[in-house]
């Protein structure tokens, strides 16, 4: 298992690696990750609604997807002006963060519409609806954080954006796994997640801690090009604590959806690693904290 979980994962992260490198030095920003953003959207929409099927919950698939792919298509829309070589506007009403936000607007809306086409009774309406609107949101509307990290500022520090939550979310996973293979002996969730421990998640926010000093100390300075760290020293700490638990409630949030569905994993097309959302699910709920944290004390104009 663990062989197949390390080939696996390094099959992903060398082309994801080379993704980054083109992003940040070839056109604009954003531009080669809007492919991968939409595939990993479209797949992660389709693995909630298997778990959604496997529980007995029949919703309007079309929907969802319609859904959650006018938010990832919205999310995307300052691109048009980058790709164009011009300016956001910045006296536009929607901002970069109002696209998605009225395109969820949109997609509760056409949730009730694809139940109306259906209406035989009332019988069920509520809640399909309900599971509709709650995948858009889980799949697609945080989601778009990963997005707008990306078009934080400008282009290299919207790449230092995304980079720093992705790097302290996955070194935090990776602590939280090996101290609780190590030390871990008090359940952390018995009942939700037998295998998580206290020990692991005290090691896993230890290692998130670390990994976002490594980061602001060394690693941003080089891609936006500073001669010093990035942010404040409180900033670091406070940015590792605040990510490293959201990317735990993110993980603790996918396996309180798979056991409500009976479903072990997200999908098993990944050996070893299971479907994209149990790649992601952590990095769906840090997206907004490390949004907040870089407009709030970590950018160049905190």
């Amino acid at each position: 298992m663990l062989i197949h979980r390390l080939a696996m994962a390094a099959a992903i992260l060398a082309p994801l690696l080379g993704l980054l490198w083109a992003d940040i030095t070839i056109g604009p920003a954003g531009a080669w990750l809007a492919p991968l953003f939409l595939l990993v959207v479209v797949a992660a929409v389709d693995e909630v609604l298997g778990m959604l099927r496997t529980g007995g919950h029949q919703v309007v698939a079309w929907s969802a997807h319609a859904g959650a792919l006018m938010i990832a298509l919205a999310t995307l829309a300052p691109l048009a002006w980058s790709i164009r070589g011009l300016p956001y506007p910045p006296h536009c009403p929607l901002g970069q963060l109002g696209w998605p936000w009225a395109a969820m607007g949109l997609a509760v809306g056409l949730a009730f519409f694809a139940e109306m086409l259906r209406y035989r009774d009332a019988h069920g309406v509520v809640v399909r609806v309900s599971l509709v609107v709650m995948t858009v949101a889980y799949a697609g509307l945080l989601s778009s954080f990963l997005v707008a990290l990306r078009l934080f500022h400008d282009n290299a520090w919207g790449m230092a954006a995304l980079v720093s939550m992705v790097f302290v979310v996955k070194f935090s996973d990776t602590g939280a796994y090996t101290f609780g293979r190590l030390l871990g002996k008090r359940k952390l969730a018995p009942i939700l997640s037998p295998k998580k421990t206290v020990e692991g998640a005290i090691g896993g926010l230890a290692t998130g801690c670390a990994a976002a000093v490594v980061f602001f100390v060394w690693i941003a300075p080089r891609i936006v090009g500073t001669s010093g760290p990035v942010g404040p020293w409180w900033g670091w700490l406070l940015f590792g604590v605040l990510v490293t638990l959201a990317g735990m409630v993110g993980d603790l949030a996918a396996s309180i959806l798979k056991r409500d569905m009976g479903c072990k994993d997200s999908s098993r097309w990944m050996p070893g690693l299971g479907g994209v959302l149990d790649v992601i699910d952590s990095l769906l709920v840090g997206g907004p904290v490390a949004y907040l944290c870089w407009a709030a004390f970590l950018g160049p104009e905190a």
